[in-house]
C-alpha cells in the first residue's frame, strides 16, 4: 500500500513536470525563433534602405547597435561628436541592425513633423508613452490624434491660461512659506539650509495639473509623504517602480511579449486602474455641471467660442458638446479619460523638471540670478498678471535658454509610414562621395528628431551654443528662424500637429514659479555642479551622480533674499 501510494506520488510529479516544462520549452522555442526573425527582418530592412548610403558611424554591437550609447546619460556629447565628424545628415545603427535618420537640418526636421500622415511616432515610443498615458493625445495618430486636438485646442488658447495664472501664483506663495518656514528651522551662522528642492518642485507642479486640470485637490505640497492621498500615490508608484526592469526592455524591444503580465505591468495597472476610476467620477461630476449650467442658460447650446470654464477637462467636455462639433469629431467617454493621465503626467513632470534645471542654471550662474532677482523686483506685486510676467524681458530670455539649453525632453523619433523624399535646407555628400539635396527614406526607416541637438546646434546658435547665456535673446539669430517651433525659435514643444498642446500652459507656470522664487530666496549649488547629471526616462532629470540609487534629486542651498 504504501509502496504504491509512493509510485503515484512520483508518478503525480512526473506528470506536473511534464505540464510545466513542455509548454515552457514550447514557449523558450518560440520566443528564440520569433527574436531571430526579428533580427534577420532588421538586418534586411536595413540592407534595402537608402540611409546605407548616408554616413555615419560604424555598429557598435550586432544586437544593440549603437542604442545603448545613445540611452547614456552624455550621450548628447556623443551625438554632438558624430554631427562634427559625419555632419548634419548621418544615420547610425539603432537595435537588431536597423538604420535611424539623425539630422539637425531645420527644413528637414520641418518637413517630417508637418507631414504627421507619413511619419508617426514608432512603436516603441507609443508603448513607452501609452503604459503611463493610456490612449490619449500622446498616444494617438492620424484621424484619432486629429479628432482629439481639434476638441481640445479651446482648453488650452491664451483666454484660459491667463485665468490659470492666479492660481498658479498662489501655488508658487504657497511653496514659498513653505521653504521659509524650513530655512527658518536651520541651524547654520549663515542662515542657509540645503535640501532637495526637486521633491518639492513636483509635488507643487502635481498640486497645479490637479487643480487646472480637474479642479482637484491633492494638497501633496502639506501632506506628509506618508498621508498623500490616494491618486498622488498610484502615480508616484508608476514614475517610480523599478519592478520588472528587464521584462519591460523585452516588451519594448518585441511586442510579441507585451501581453504577458508582470510585476511592472501589475503596479502599473493597480495604479492606473485607480486613475481611472477617480477620472471616470470626475468626468461625470464635471458633465452633469456643464449640462446643468447650460440648462440654465438662454438658448441651452454652447459652441466653441463659448468655452469657457475652471479646469481642463470642464472645458474639453464644454468644446466636446459644443452644437458646432460634428457629431464625428466627437470624443467619446473612454477617450476624454485617456485625457486624465495624460494632463497629470505630461503637465506636472516636464515643467517641474524645466523649472528644476532652472534653479540649477541659476545656481551656477550667480549673476544672471542676481540681473533677474533685480527685474523681478521691479514688479509692485506679488500677483502680476501673465501679461506682466511676459513683459520682463529677462525673465522671458532665462525661460527660453533654460528650455533651449535643459528641454525635458531629449529627442523623439518617427516611423516612416511611406516611402518618402526628405527636403533640405544644406545639402550633403553621401558615402558614395554623390551631393545630395535630400534624404530619401523607405517605409518603415527609423527618424530621430534631436530636439536637444537642434537647440544646441553651434551652427543655428553660435560658438557658445552650449553656453547659458540669457542675454543671447536680445538679438536672435537669423539661423533659428529656420527651426521647427511653436515657441521662441525653441525645438522643446517641437512642431506641426503634434507640437505641445500645453506649450502656453507650461511657459506661463514656470514664469509664475520663478517669478515667486527667485524673488524670496537665493539659490547655490549643494554639491560640485559636475555632481549633478542628467537621467533620462521619457524626461530627462536631475541626478546626483555620486548616489544615483537615491533618484532625482537636486540639493540646492537657500536661504531668503536680501531685501536691498
Amino acid at each position: 500500500m504504501q509502496d504504491s501510494l509512493s509510485f503515484l506520488c512520483r508518478q503525480s510529479l512526473v506528470i506536473a513536470a511534464r505540464a510545466i516544462f513542455i509548454p515552457a520549452l514550447l514557449f523558450f522555442a518560440l520566443s528564440a525563433i520569433y527574436i531571430f526573425y526579428v533580427l534577420i527582418l532588421g538586418r534586411i530592412r536595413a540592407y534595402r534602405s537608402p540611409l546605407q548610403n548616408v554616413p555615419g558611424p560604424k555598429e557598435a554591437h550586432w544586437l544593440s547597435g549603437d542604442f545603448v550609447d545613445v540611452q547614456e546619460p552624455d550621450s548628447s556629447r556623443l551625438q554632438e561628436e558624430w554631427v562634427r565628424t559625419y555632419g548634419h545628415v548621418m544615420r547610425y545603427h539603432s537595435r537588431f541592425g536597423t538604420l535611424r535618420l539623425l539630422t539637425v537640418d531645420p527644413v528637414a526636421i520641418a518637413y517630417i513633423l508637418q507631414n504627421s500622415e507619413i511619419f508617426q511616432k514608432s512603436d516603441f515610443v507609443r508603448f513607452s508613452l501609452g503604459t503611463f498615458t493610456g490612449r490619449g493625445l500622446l498616444f494617438v495618430e492620424g484621424p484619432q490624434h486629429r479628432k482629439q486636438r481639434k476638441v481640445m485646442n479651446p482648453a488650452f488658447g491664451p483666454t484660459q491660461v491667463r485665468k490659470f495664472t492666479s492660481m498658479f501664483l498662489e501655488k508658487s506663495l504657497e511653496l514659498r512659506d513653505i521653504w521659509a518656514d524650513l530655512i527658518s528651522k536651520s541651524t547654520r551662522k549663515d542662515g542657509k539650509l540645503s535640501f532637495n528642492t526637486f521633491v518639492w518642485l513636483n509635488k507643487v507642479t502635481l498640486d497645479i495639473i490637479g487643480l487646472a486640470g480637474f479642479n482637484y485637490a491633492f494638497n501633496s505640497l502639506h501632506a506628509p509623504d506618508e498621508k498623500q492621498n490616494e491618486l498622488y500615490e498610484s502615480i508616484r508608484s508608476m514614475l517610480t517602480t523599478k519592478a520588472g526592469q528587464f521584462m519591460f526592455i523585452l516588451q519594448l524591444f518585441f511586442p510579441l511579449f507585451r501581453p504577458i503580465p508582470t510585476a511592472r505591468s501589475r503596479v502599473l495597472n493597480r495604479s492606473m486602474e485607480v486613475i481611472r476610476r477617480i477620472g471616470s467620477q470626475l468626468i461625470q461630476d464635471k458633465k452633469a455641471a456643464v449640462l446643468a449650467e447650460l440648462s440654465l442658460g438662454a438658448s441651452g447650446v454652447v459652441e466653441k467660442h463659448d468655452v469657457q470654464g475652471h479646469d481642463l477637462l470642464s472645458l474639453l467636455i464644454k468644446s466636446n458638446i459644443a452644437s458646432d462639433t460634428p457629431e464625428s469629431m466627437r470624443m467619446s467617454d473612454e477617450e476624454i479619460l485617456s485625457q486624465v493621465p495624460t494632463f497629470l503626467f505630461a503637465g506636472h513632470e516636464t515643467s517641474s523638471t524645466a523649472i528644476a534645471w532652472t534653479l540649477f542654471a541659476l545656481s551656477c550662474h550667480p549673476a544672471v540670478q542676481t540681473t533677474l532677482r533685480a527685474e523681478l523686483r521691479t514688479c509692485p506685486t506679488d500677483m502680476p498678471t501673465m501679461d506682466q510676467l511676459n513683459a520682463l524681458p529677462y525673465l522671458e530670455g532665462v525661460v527660453r535658454e533654460v528650455l533651449r539649453l535643459y528641454a525635458p525632453v531629449s529627442a523623439t523619433q518617427r516611423i516612416a509610414m511611406h516611402d518618402a523624399e526628405i527636403p533640405l535646407q544644406k545639402p550633403f555628400k553621401d558615402n558614395r562621395g554623390i551631393t545630395q539635396s535630400s534624404i530619401r527614406v523607405f517605409k518603415g526607416d527609423s527618424v530621430s528628431i534631436p530636439i536637444r541637438l537642434l537647440n544646441r546646434s553651434t551652427e543655428i546658435w553660435g560658438e557658445d551654443a552650449n553656453e547659458f547665456r540669457p542675454e543671447r535673446w536680445e538679438s536672435v539669430p537669423e539661423a533659428a528662424h529656420a527651426v521647427p517651433s511653436v515657441y521662441g525659435h525653441l525645438a522643446t514643444f517641437i512642431a506641426g500637429a503634434h507640437a505641445c498642446i500645453g506649450y502656453r500652459f507650461s511657459v506661463v507656470e514656470i514664469k509664475a514659479l520663478l517669478f515667486t522664487l527667485v524673488r524670496g530666496f537665493e539659490f547655490e549649488l549643494a554639491l560640485p555642479a559636475e555632481d549633478i547629471v542628467r537621467r533620462t526616462s521619457i524626461v530627462g532629470r536631475p541626478v546626483v551622480a555620486s548616489n544615483p540609487a537615491a533618484g532625482p534629486q537636486l540639493p540646492l542651498l537657500i536661504r531668503p533674499a536680501n531685501l536691498d
